[in-house]
């Protein structure tokens, strides 16, 4: 896979690819032949049926994806050369659709400089993932089954191979590391198309990597996160193996979570640090504040951990977040401050959501809930989120229903860039979801129950 970043210059290539996101969060393509592509093209865009996506009635489903080009990327492939570009998405009435992702995700922004609280915010976003050498599954009235392998030491195949073991990878270098080349190939390929990446290496689990992205500001992050689950999938099938972000792949084993590291600007400047708890300013404390209150409502987590596997992963005792906490240097906590931090660098660190995540809605919901929490003058500590106990009160809700339910009750800080017909189609997609997967038997329940 050889990615650069788009020159400016549509000479020489072949197609025009329209990236549009959908519901999900996932990168969809139409591509125009070089001959198609025109400076009213450019403008004006091309029509589409938004019903396929999930955010469109079909009797409403006709509108318009309009390239971004300073989002593109050129990528050379089987003797082409295809330009890349994420679109924005519009109605025929010529209005940017309030549903797309990458609209909630400026009007959150937006919203953040009506405030007046900052006019930036910049978001590093950690990407953990499972690679496997080959991922079989199948449910039908008969049987249900899933079966993954692994180099590391997973899976019949490899069951006699020599291994660190299931929970001893963090850091590994090879030969343990089976999956070295899959990261510095992907890395390489998204460092080409723009993407700026702080380092990548094996987790906890064996067969369990990460790549770390930099800060960016909330729009670009977002597209980041999408095009960089695309390469490390593309780079993945060149090399024979399968990647998933499922939070929780494997029973008794490391989940895979989606950090993000935050901070909001003014004028260029952090207003997070201070002379606070951890050194947090009054602003970086409420803003905290404001995370913890609507992840434990469960509104938070209905964007941020949307699939009945998040709750797989969300239990005690994998340094997964169970409780609205905030801790400096603690992987157990919700929000963590990283502890190797100078004074006057303090930012927070989200730990709790994962990449089944439409990661511009997770982005722009975490961005209001810490607005909220700032506009109101919210005190974590007040609110009892500073707890060190072993047992911690506050546990988030166990289930999607659960979070789904707690978006319905508390949805009014998302007013500023989530419309009313995208919470509702969010809460039935999703309770459609979690219907389809608590319904069924799973092995578990045989070998206690039949």
């Amino acid at each position: 896979m050889k990615l650069s970043k788009y020159s400016g210059d549509l000479s020489g290539l072949d197609y025009l690819s329209l990236l549009v996101v959908d519901i999900h969060g996932s990168v969809r393509s139409v591509s125009l032949p070089r001959a198609y592509v025109s400076d009213k093209v450019l403008k004006n865009g091309i029509g589409f049926d938004a019903s396929n996506f999930g955010y469109a009635q079909v009797h409403k489903s006709d509108m318009v994806a309009i390239p971004d080009l300073s989002t593109g990327f050129v990528e050379e492939r089987d003797g082409f050369k295809i330009l890349h570009a994420f679109c924005d998405v519009w109605t025929t009435d010529g209005e940017p659709f309030d549903q797309y992702p990458r609209t909630v995700a400026r009007k959150a922004m937006d919203a953040l400089r009506a405030s007046g609280v900052g006019d930036d915010a910049k978001m590093l976003v950690e990407l953990e993932f499972y690679a496997f050498d080959d991922a079989r599954y199948s449910t039908t009235t008969g049987h249900s089954y899933y079966y993954v392998e692994s180099a590391e030491g997973i899976g019949d195949d490899y069951a006699d191979s020599p291994r660190f073991g299931l929970s001893k990878g963090y850091h590994r270098m090879g030969p343990d590391d089976k999956y070295g080349r899959l990261r510095d190939e992907a890395v390489r390929t998204m460092e080409a198309a723009g993407i700026p990446v702080k380092y990548h290496h094996h987790e906890v689990a064996a067969s369990q990597l990460e790549i770390e992205l930099n800060f960016i500001s909330l729009v670009a992050a977002a597209d980041a996160v999408v095009l960089s689950k695309w390469i490390i999938k593309s780079i993945a099938d060149e090399l024979g193996l399968f990647v998933t972000f499922m939070p929780k792949p494997m029973y008794k084993i490391a989940g895979s979570g989606m950090h993000v590291h935050q901070f909001v600007e003014k004028a260029g400047k952090s207003i997070f640090p201070g002379e606070g708890l951890y050194g947090l300013s009054e602003a970086g404390l409420s803003y905290t504040a404001g995370v913890l209150s609507h992840a434990l409502s469960g509104s938070l987590l209905a964007w941020s951990n949307p699939s009945t596997n998040s709750y797989r992963r969300l239990v005690p005792g994998y340094e997964a977040p169970v409780s609205a906490t905030f801790a400096q240097g603690s992987r157990a906590a919700a929000v963590r401050i990283p502890g190797y931090l100078k004074k006057g660098e303090a930012r927070i660190e989200f730990r709790t959501g994962d990449a089944t995540a439409n990661v511009y809605y997770f982005l722009a919901a975490m961005l209001l809930a810490g607005l909220d929490g700032v506009t109101r003058g919210l005190d974590p500590v007040k609110l009892g989120y500073a707890s060190t106990k072993e047992t911690p009160k506050n546990t988030f809700p166990t289930g999607l229903f659960h979070v789904l339910s707690g978006l319905r009750r508390d949805s009014a800080y998302l007013k500023a860039a989530f419309p009313e017909e995208l919470v509702d189609s969010w809460i039935a997609m999703k309770t459609q979801e979690a219907e389809y997967v608590y319904n069924a038997p799973v092995p578990q329940e045989y070998e206690l129950y039949f």
